[in-house]
Parts: C-alpha cells; structure tokens; sequence
C-alpha cells in the first residue's frame, strides 16, 4: 500500500488528515504512518497543527495555516520541570495557536511579561517534577493558569525565610523585593504581575490571596485546594488600557530600579489590632529596600499609639531617607498618625 498516496488523497478531499486515520484504514503501525508524514512536511506538502491527541495536518498553504491557527484558541500542556525554558513554551504558543493573534500590543506585553514571570516562579521555586499550563482566550479576556505540586509558595517563603506562619509569609510576598533565591531573582515578578493585569489569584497552603484591580481591592481567603502545590490565575481584558511601562515607572526611579512599593496592613493579620510596637516592626521588615513605602489602612478604624510610633518616628529616624505614604485611613488612624510624627 503507498501510505504517502493514501495520505494525500484524503488531504484533498477531506482538507485535513490524522494519523489515527491512516492507521485505521491501513493497519500499520503509528510509527510507521507518522514517518511518511513527516517525509510528506519535509517536502512541503502538509503541515502539522495542534499537539498529542490533536494533532492533525492541513495542506501547506498560508491562509489555511493562518485560520487554522487562528482556531486554536485553548491551550493546555503539561510540562516536565526538567531544563524547562519559560520563553520557549511562550514561543510555542504564539507560534502554534490563536491566542496571541489579534490581541493589542499593550494587552499582548502584559500576557507574555506574566506567563513567563509566573511559569518561571514555578520552574526555579516550586522543585515540581511537572508544571501544567493553560492559557485561553474568550471573548472579552485572555487568562493563564500555572499549577505545580511542589512544596507551596507560602510553605516556601514561610521555611525559608523563618517566618511563624502562613499570613506572615504572604505579607511578605506583598511586599515585593522579597525572594527565597536572592542570588538570582529580584523578587519583583509577583509585585508587578499583581499590578499589570485584572486579576490574579496565587492559591497555596489552604490560602488564595486575590488581587482584583477591577475593584481596586485585594482580598486573602481561605482556599478549599488540598493538593500540594501552588495553582495562579491571572486574567487581563482584551480592552485594557494598561500600559506595562507606565506601571513599571510608577514603582521604579528615575535610575529604573525598583524603588516603590505598597502593604496592605490588614491583611497582615485580619483579626488583629494594629497597637504594638511587635506587629509594627514586623510588617517593616525588608522595606528598608525601598525608598517610597504606601501602606494602605483600608479596613482599620484604629492603631495603637506603639505601633504608630514605631513606624512613623522610630524607623524613619532611623530611615531618614525613606519616605512613609498613607492611604485610606480614617480620622481615628489619621490622628495617630499625625501624634508619632509631631
């Protein structure tokens, strides 16, 4: 039996041929079909779209290629953590699907700067033998999820960096700059991935934190995943408006480094009250790395006098190059406030 005539017969009357087709009709071996498939793309008369159980081939024909790539619009995959290179699945993608074509240049930069930060926490933190990725895009935004069964990025940050538990650990992944790997990370992909896009969800050691800057708001949960590891979402609108280098500015000098940076204080510890001097030295630590601090006091109708002092007297006495920026505090906070610094 010719399997390269047979293969090209039912390419031109069917537009496209699998190789479970060719097996089907002719009885031989998945290697032995996919081997005269590949002599047939060598030679330029099909092409290969899609990947494992979806893989088909279509005539080598550009506008035939282009809409059918244009189709593929979901993408899943799981990645063996083994030499895994962030840029070269994100090549993958715009090369072999729809999801990038078509997308505003802005909205285009913020999805591949968050896929390759995002995927690259997973490869270098997580010490998962595999990664598995989904990246779609519906009508009206595009989104990513990167999940691992690794050791957790709370559970990371907490052991390494000896912290007493989970809510200080991911005080301390808000804060920015922060790394368990200083000697090759900046700590800066989550702060910024954070910022760039509508939403994005890091989901680990039974808490999900949620950055929603649709609401301008982000909120810590309680998460119901069980499963070792750590899952992120993240989301971003085709309309968006966004401009990755005006956020990038917002939060670094004038010489580019990353200068500026923002704590919510409740979400420290929900339950608590702000009075001692204890909490106060604690959610300081590492922003001395910055020069500009906002501490957003949104939820809190009250502060001690030594957690006050601690923060606006006694460390930027000791800071004076640092600069301290308040928002969404009430008259009662305000007043504090304004008591440590007189």
């Amino acid at each position: 039996m010719n399997i390269k005539a047979l293969i090209t017969e039912k390419l031109e009357k069917q537009g496209e041929v699998r190789a479970s087709e060719i097996m089907r009709i002719s009885g031989f071996s998945r290697a032995y079909v996919n081997r005269f498939l590949r002599e047939l793309r060598e030679e330029g008369v099909l092409v290969r779209i899609g990947k494992a159980n979806r893989t088909r081939y279509i005539p080598a024909n550009k506008e035939l290629i282009h809409k059918e790539k244009s189709s593929i619009t979901t993408v899943y995959r799981i990645l063996k953590n083994e030499d895994l290179n962030e840029d070269a699945v994100l090549r993958d993608i715009v090369k072999n699907t729809g999801i990038f074509q078509g997308l505003k240049d802005n909205v285009s930069k913020i999805l591949e700067y968050a896929f390759t930060e995002m995927l690259n926490n997973a490869i270098e933190h997580s010490r998962s033998e595999k990664i598995e990725v989904r990246v779609e895009k519906k009508k009206n935004n595009v989104f990513f999820e990167v999940r691992d069964r690794g050791v957790g990025i709370y559970n990371n940050i907490m052991r390494k960096k000896h912290l007493g538990n989970i809510l200080e650990a991911v005080q301390d992944l808000l804060k920015g700059k922060q790394t368990t790997e200083p000697a090759s990370h900046s700590g800066e992909g989550i702060f910024f991935t954070s910022r760039v896009g509508d939403i994005l969800t890091i989901e680990s050691s039974e808490k999900k934190i949620l950055f929603d800057n649709l609401m301008e708001d982000v909120f810590l949960m309680n998460s119901a995943q069980k499963s070792k590891g750590t899952r992120v979402i993240f989301s971003v609108g085709l309309d968006s408006k966004k401009e990755i280098g005006e956020i990038f500015r917002e939060y670094t000098d004038d010489a580019f480094n990353f200068s500026k940076t923002e704590v919510t204080i409740k979400l420290y510890d929900k339950d608590a009250s702000y009075v001692s001097r204890s909490q106060a030295r604690r959610l300081l630590i590492g922003l001395e790395e910055f020069k500009t601090i906002m501490l957003d006091f949104k939820g809190i109708d009250a502060i001690g006098q030594g957690f006050a002092d601690e923060i606006f007297r006694v460390w930027l006495g000791k800071n004076p190059d640092k600069e301290i920026i308040v928002k969404n505090v009430d008259e009662n906070v305000d007043f504090m406030i304004k008591r440590a610094k007189d």
